[in-house]
């Protein structure tokens, strides 16, 4: 057990959370923003916006926490850096989009089953409709009909 705990990083992840708690998700969870973060503006160059690979880390912290609130945080996230980078860079394609749509689906399916997830991060999802104002392929349109899908959770 011991030889696979050091030759296998996910089996070394799991058994930490397992063990170890609390502390090791929360790194888990912030060394899986880097990951989806360093996709589009790393800290040396350009992004490569290997959007499979952003994903990635977010099943793989799935995965190794269980933790369902990271989870959906990481999957607004990975919605609010593509945003923030389609408006630093312009436009991107119809396939980055979708994905970015996709995903923001996911965490609207998430908020209307949980009321409480929905208050939390209702700020963080309107505020990525706003900064999609202007962004092609009908980004913006797409955003904002989810979200007001949803709005009525607000009253």
């Amino acid at each position: 057990m011991t030889d696979l705990y050091k030759l296998n990083d996910d089996v070394h992840h799991y058994l930490s959370v397992k063990y170890l708690g609390e502390e090791t998700i929360q790194d888990l969870f912030v060394n899986a923003q880097k990951e989806i973060k360093d996709e589009f503006f790393p800290d040396k160059g350009f992004g490569k916006m290997r959007l499979a690979k952003a994903k990635g880390a977010i099943t793989n912290f799935k995965k190794l926490s269980n933790d369902h609130f990271r989870t959906v945080d990481l999957m607004l996230f990975y919605v609010e850096v593509g945003t923030e980078f389609t408006n630093t860079y312009g436009d991107i394609d119809g396939k980055f989009y979708d994905s970015m749509n996709s995903m923001y689906d996911k965490v609207i399916v998430e908020c209307e089953k949980d009321e409480t997830l929905f208050k939390e991060i209702k700020d963080r999802l309107y505020a990525v409709v706003a900064e999609s104002d202007g962004i092609g392929w009908g980004y913006h349109d797409v955003l904002e009909e989810s979200y007001y899908s949803i709005s009525w959770l607000e009253e």
